[in-house]
C-alpha cells in the first residue's frame, strides 16, 4: 500500500504525501517504479491509498468523481501520462481511506475505476480501509454501491468495537461486516504495536490474537486475514512475525 493522495476532488490539484519517503515535485518518487515492479512480479498487488486522516479532500458531484478516477487511471493506473509521480509502473488498484468529510460520490468514483479497467481489458483492484463501528459513516454509501475487492476493517481507536471491549466486541462488530460484505475479502485492522503514536486503543497482544481472536473470526468465509497499521510499528515490535503463523 502506498500511502497517501492526501488533495483531490473539487477541482484542486491532486497532491501525493509519502511521508519524507520521497519528493513527488522534484520527481524523486520515481525512483519507486523498480520496487513496484519487483513486488508485483511476486505476486504482490500494489495500491496508491486515497485520503488518510489528515488531508483535504471530498467530492463535489458525480462529474467530479469520474474526472478523479480519469486522473487516477492516467497518472498511476493503466493509462498514459507525461507525469507520472510514481513513474511508468501501472498500480494494480486504489484503496479508499476516507476518514472525514461527506461521504457522497465515492461509490461513483470507485465505479468509474472499474469501468476504465473494463475498458482497457484489466482489471483495477479496489479496497478499503473503514472504521469499524458499522456502517462506517464515510464509507458506507460505496461499500454497499460497489464490490470492493479487500476491505481492511480498523479494529482501533473506537473503544466501542475494538479489543477495548475485549473478543465479543471486536467479534460482533466482525460479523456484521463479514457478513454483509459477502463478495469481499474482508481483513482484521490491528495496532502492529502497543505505542501510543501508533494507534490510541485497539492493541491486541499477539498472544491473545491467536489463541482468542482468529479463532473467533476465523470462521467467517470471506476472511481474509489481518492488517497491521503500520509497517514502521511492526519493524520494531516483531508484531507481524510473531503471528503470520496463525493467520
Amino acid at each position: 500500500m502506498i500511502s497517501f493522495l492526501t488533495t483531490f476532488g473539487n477541482d484542486q490539484t491532486p497532491v501525493l504525501n509519502l511521508a519524507g519517503h520521497c519528493d513527488p515535485p522534484s520527481g524523486t518518487c520515481t525512483d519507486l517504479t523498480a520496487h513496484i515492479r519487483q513486488c508485483q512480479s511476486q505476486g504482490i498487488k500494489v495500491l496508491l491509498s486515497l485520503g488518510g486522516d489528515i488531508g483535504n479532500y471530498s467530492l463535489s458531484s458525480n462529474d467530479d468523481a469520474t474526472s478523479v478516477a480519469r486522473y487516477l487511471w492516467d497518472n498511476y493506473l493503466g493509462g498514459s501520462s507525461s507525469s507520472r509521480p510514481l513513474g511508468d509502473a501501472a498500480l494494480d488498484g486504489i484503496d479508499f481511506d476516507i476518514e472525514h468529510g461527506s461521504p457522497d460520490h465515492y461509490g461513483e468514483l470507485a465505479q468509474s475505476l472499474v469501468d476504465l479497467g473494463n475498458q482497457a481489458g484489466t482489471k483495477v483492484y479496489l479496497s478499503a480501509a473503514p472504521q469499524c463501528p458499522f456502517l462506517d459513516q464515510h464509507l458506507g454509501p460505496a461499500l454497499q454501491a460497489v464490490t470492493f475487492d479487500y476491505v481492511w476493517v480498523q479494529f482501533y481507536n473506537n473503544r466501542d468495537c475494538d479489543y477495548s471491549s475485549m473478543v465479543s466486541g471486536v467479534a460482533g462488530a466482525w460479523k456484521m461486516w463479514t457478513s454483509s460484505l459477502q463478495s469481499s475479502e474482508v481483513f482484521l485492522g490491528v495496532p502492529a504495536s502497543a505505542a501510543k503514536d501508533d494507534a490510541g486503543s485497539g492493541y491486541i497482544p499477539p498472544d491473545d490474537l491467536t489463541s482468542q481472536v482468529l479463532p473467533a473470526i476465523k470462521q467467517a468465509s470471506n476472511y481474509g486475514g489481518i492488517m497491521l497499521w503500520n509497517r514502521y510499528f511492526d519493524r520494531i515490535s516483531g508484531y507481524s512475525v510473531a503471528v503470520r503463523n496463525s493467520v
